[in-house]
């Protein structure tokens, strides 16, 4: 009998798959038993930067819900919540959400937060990007001096992202120097850290793990690195079976007066500066670079 030989990315990836589909076969069986629980897909930023280790909580103790966080990369995300297996969904890729929204699985997108996307590497900096005000300018000397990158080639909305910046840059992804980790952002970052390699990551993510990893801000400011966070529920219409109360309560509160104070205030006090802007009520055209 032949052997099947998976890569450790598949293996990986395969691993999380089973572990995310066991997990929401028996949060459903529990939400059908007990509809206070509630299903939460997100994009693993929310879950790296520590955020929602404050707001779930405070969710949880003023409504008497228990929430089931599944933390993966916003594709993911969204397909999950999607197929009616989660009750609300928070990610960060406008343009896959509003094709959501439009075929209706998904209701009532709300902005939630914002803050940005930056090019990171190792201080020696051999692509000799340091200071470049636009993003596809970078990836083209990063691409032309073949210098390693890590892409988290895992469909989130940052990788999203950095496909697009590729494609507008015209590089094609071909070669060793382009490396995919198949990982969440922390877990890129510390790749790219040790690889000392170029890496796309949210600014969130970045000073959460920024003592961790030996890789400086190199590219920022950039209007396309805009990172907007959405919250939306399933639509109960199209999927009876989703708890739609607690959905719709949870995505609530992420736009309520109390989580756009902790927004407001949350990395403040350990990074000197914000980790988030609150957007609740705002459009995305209000939003700056």
């Amino acid at each position: 009998m032949s052997r099947i030989s998976l890569t450790p990315i598949v293996t990986r990836t395969f691993l999380t798959i089973v572990a995310v589909g066991l997990l929401l076969t028996a949060s459903v069986c529990s939400a059908g038993a007990a509809s206070k629980v509630v299903i939460l897909t997100t994009t693993t930023s929310t879950q790296d930067s520590g955020l929602l280790d404050v707001l779930v909580p405070m969710f949880e103790k003023q409504t008497g819900y228990s929430v089931k966080t599944v933390s993966v990369g916003t594709g993911q995300a969204l397909a999950l919540a999607g197929r009616g297996e989660a009750d609300v969904v928070l990610v960060h890729a406008p343009d896959t959400e509003k094709k959501y929204v439009a075929e209706g699985t998904l209701v009532n997108r709300r902005l939630v937060m914002h803050n940005d996307f930056i090019i990171v590497g190792p201080q020696t900096d051999p692509a000799k990007i340091r200071g470049f005000t636009k993003a596809i300018d970078a990836f083209r000397r990063i691409a032309g001096a073949k210098a390693t990158f890590v892409s988290r080639g895992d469909n989130s909305g940052t990788n999203i992202l950095e496909r697009k910046l590729w494609k507008q840059a015209g590089i094609e992804l071909e070669g060793s120097w382009y490396v995919q980790s198949g990982q969440g952002m922390g877990q890129t970052l510390g790749i790219a850290s040790e690889k000392h390699a170029y890496t796309l990551t949210d600014r969130g993510t970045y000073l959460a793990f920024k003592k961790r990893v030996t890789l400086e801000i190199l590219v920022e400011r950039d209007r396309p690195l805009l990172n907007i966070y959405s919250v939306m529920e399933v639509n109960p219409s199209r999927f009876p079976k989703v708890n739609a109360s607690g959905g719709k309560a949870f995505a609530d509160f992420m736009v309520s007066a109390e989580a756009r104070a902790v927004i407001k205030s949350f990395g403040v006090e350990k990074f000197g500066e914000p980790l988030f802007f609150p957007d609740a009520g705002k459009r995305e055209e209000e939003l700056g670079g």
